[in-house]
């Protein structure tokens, strides 16, 4: 009998993995060309839906469940860090302080809107977290970098994910007649999409429908709203730990170690990419690589999703959703009014 051969641990381990991730970047790639032919869209809701459709049909298996694994885990992680290419301190510091109220006072109510109102309709709270931090920040890239913060499950993702898309393309069709309606400049109007429309591709249609001039401004101020992933997935780390510490004291060392690796790759890539010493062909490719990820981690949200849990969580979850888009809607306009007479 020959003497049996072992694998390297590592050959092993990305062996293992080669299957499922396989078939989340061929869902990443179809959702990608999904986003290109009907741009609202996006690539990230078109993943999870497919990814849902395929484990509908027939629920993955074991080879596959190592590569989803990989896939709605590390590569969302690491699609969180790449983010980090679209931020800069120089634009940064041209939003400046007329757009820092105005976001602020958007996210402090609807982050306690969330959680009061989510507790109020009985909807579960890393459900309500996500939605909240999916509404108050940047949609779809704040519950990729809050999901593992938490450790949601996958049916909370793909409900949270749905539900801001929802109300992302209601803005896209109802912000520019508002804006017009207001009698609202283009500046001005840049900041009200910027802060109160979530994804990129949303806010880049609604200040485009609007009118062109609009655009640049807007763009700015939904990424510079990103940073607030941040602050917020760092207290959400700490408000877990203290609840899994089982009354152990919370010091300064404990803190630093919750800090998500991924947000201070984060937070080291926006800095990088603000000293320009990236070429353009890497930061673009960065940022093509983090929307790209985000897409192949979402379809193995939605492969691995436990449909029973969507059926669950019923109507509150899109009611929620509801009341915290027309929060941050009106507190969005009531801080503008204030802060820019």
């Amino acid at each position: 009998m020959p003497p049996q051969t072992v694998r390297p641990p590592l050959l092993h381990a990305v062996g293992i993995r080669v299957p499922g991730l396989t078939m989340t970047v061929a869902i990443a790639l179809v959702a990608t060309v999904v986003g290109r032919l009907v741009p609202v869209l996006g690539s990230a809701l078109p993943a999870v839906v497919i990814g849902l459709l395929v484990a509908l049909v027939r629920k993955p298996g074991s080879l596959l469940a190592p590569g989803i694994t990989f896939s709605s885990k590390f590569l969302l992680q690491l699609a969180v860090v790449l983010l980090g290419a679209q931020l800069s301190l120089s634009s940064i510091g041209r939003v400046g302080l007329e757009s820092l109220p105005v976001m602020l006072s958007s996210l402090v109510v609807c982050l306690l809107a969330a959680w009061g109102v989510g507790r109020m309709l009985g909807v579960v709270r890393d459900l309500r977290t996500l939605i909240g931090v999916g509404t108050a920040i940047c949609g779809a890239s704040a519950i990729a970098a809050v999901a593992p913060v938490i450790a949601a499950a996958g049916a909370d993702v793909a409900y949270a994910v749905s539900t801001i898309f929802l109300f992302n393309i209601l803005a896209v069709a109802l912000f520019p007649l508002l804006g017009h309606a207001l009698g609202m400049d283009a500046h001005t109007f840049g900041l009200l999409a910027g802060t109160a429309v979530n994804d990129t591709s949303s806010v880049v249609a609604a200040a485009g429908v609007f009118g062109a001039s609009a655009l640049g401004f807007a763009v700015v101020v939904k990424l510079v709203r990103a940073l607030m992933i941040i602050p917020v997935s760092i207290g959400l780390s700490v408000i877990e730990a203290r609840r899994d510490a089982a009354g152990q004291p919370l010091t300064a060392g404990r803190i630093v170690r919750l800090v998500p690796w991924f947000l201070l790759g984060f937070l080291i890539v926006a800095v990088v990419n603000s000293l320009g010493v990236l070429p353009p062909p890497v930061h673009d490719g960065a940022v093509t690589a983090s929307v790209f990820l985000i897409a192949v981690a979402l379809a193995g949200i939605g492969l691995s999703i436990d449909v029973a849990a969507l059926r669950r969580a019923g109507w509150r979850p899109l009611t929620l959703g509801a009341i915290l888009w027309v929060l941050v809607t009106a507190t969005t306009l009531a801080a503008i009014a204030l802060t820019t007479r």
